[in-house]
């Protein structure tokens, strides 16, 4: 069963490299789940563990003080026990997995505000896959993907607003 978790896993790495005051505008969710699935059924969930992608060799997007997996975690946690699942070490009906991406070099084209002109400009993008497995058969039973712009050099508490915001839209799509 462990080869299956390492294919979902592979999975959801293959889709990452295709990756109030606090700016959300820009964050996108969407999510899809077997519709054949009661998500109602499920209670206990355990973490398969995280794939982290990063591609920011000057530190750009992440604050020093700031862990962004701990948050994610803490994050993806937090909404799960808000649907009434707890974690389980032993026979969990759902096995949780997630990978985040960031890439620096990332191109799209912006409007030149004094030029009014197209033009190719460096947007960092990021993005965050959470999977579900069921815990049984071991197949994907829900992924979501939250993408948005990276916001250079922010203070933690951007950094963890962001996130907060993009894992809760994200969780929300889960059904009931």
């Amino acid at each position: 069963m462990h080869s299956r978790y390492a294919v979902v896993l592979g999975m959801i790495l293959a889709l990452l490299a295709g990756c109030a005051s606090i700016p959300t505008g820009d964050i996108k969710v969407d999510a899809q789940a077997d519709q054949k699935v009661n998500f109602a059924g499920y209670k206990t969930y355990a973490w398969l563990g995280s794939a982290t992608i990063l591609n920011d060799p000057r530190g750009q997007w992440e604050p020093p003080e700031f862990d962004a997996d701990a948050e994610i975690k803490f994050l993806i946690d937090r909404e799960l026990r808000k649907r009434g699942m707890s974690e389980s070490y032993t026979s969990p009906d759902v096995i949780v997995a997630y990978a985040a991406g960031v890439d620096m070099d990332a191109l799209d084209l912006k409007t030149d505000p004094t030029t009014n002109n197209t033009v190719l400009d460096n947007v960092p993008q990021g993005a965050l896959v959470v999977a579900l497995v069921d815990g049984d058969t071991g197949f994907v039973i829900w992924v979501g993907a939250a993408t948005g712009e990276v916001q250079t050099r922010p203070d933690a508490n951007v950094a963890k607003a962001r996130l907060d915001y993009a894992v809760t839209q994200l969780m929300g799509r889960l059904p009931k």
